[in-house]
């Protein structure tokens, strides 16, 4: 694999500089995407429409977009003399990426029960979008990131039960997960990711608080959708 990067890319440096430009695109996408989602959901789940292309078993399409985010990454670290894997703060960054997606991959889609279909679209954008963000974490985190001896020394920890003041715990969850990854990666190719994560889930976990106050009469009025207190 290292001889297919090698003739993708004249040097290292140049490399270095595609996926900072990765990172800054998809910071300039979660722009474009907040926009977005001020207008319309994310169209899939119980937002999935038929104008977004033909539906997709939506087990089959979880499995399938999310298998790039898990894949690429495991040969990017396996196969190509990845210089900074020996190095116990980018071992521990790197495992926190695959702890997500071994899930998300291999194991949620098949604990799927019912749910609507996911759109073509919505399922082939997800798609590439993992191939693009799994080559730019861990192409970066097992080859560029470097850092000092003593940044896993401070490491911090952070409590459940927060349904009982949010709607959407579990995305304020995912969304404080990859914040976490973002301040331990400590580059804009993570941030972005974090970013980017955060304006697609705060905006579901608006759209699902709506849901849950126009379907049930006596949910809580003083629950808030995403930020305890505040949102």
């Amino acid at each position: 694999m290292d001889a297919l990067i090698s003739r993708l890319f004249s040097s290292e440096e140049e490399e270095l500089y595609i996926l900072d430009c990765l990172a800054y695109f998809m910071v300039f996408m979660a722009a474009c995407t907040f926009v977005t989602l001020l207008f319309e959901n994310v169209p899939y789940g119980r937002y999935a429409t038929s104008k977004y292309g033909f539906p997709v078993n939506v087990r089959f399409a979880w499995f399938v977009q999310e298998l790039p985010a898990f894949l690429l990454p495991l040969c990017l670290v396996v196969w190509t003399s990845a210089a900074k894997t020996s190095l116990l703060p980018n071992q521990l960054i790197i495992a926190m990426y695959f702890c997500h997606y071994v899930q998300r991959s291999l194991i949620y889609p098949f604990l799927i029960r019912g749910g609507k279909p996911t759109p073509f679209a919505s399922f082939a954008l997800a798609f590439v979008f993992c191939i693009y963000n799994g080559y730019m974490q861990i192409r970066y985190l097992s080859h560029y990131a470097h850092y000092p001896a003593d940044w896993v020394t401070h490491p911090c920890f952070i409590a459940g039960g927060m349904f009982e003041y949010v709607s959407g715990a579990n995305f304020l969850g995912e969304i404080t997960e990859w914040a976490g990854f973002a301040l331990a990666g400590h580059s804009v190719h993570s941030s972005a990711f974090a970013l980017f994560t955060t304006v697609v889930l705060a905006s579901r976990a608006v759209a699902h608080h709506k849901w849950y106050l126009a379907k049930f009469e006596d949910y809580p009025k003083s629950r808030k959708a995403l930020i305890p207190f505040l949102l």
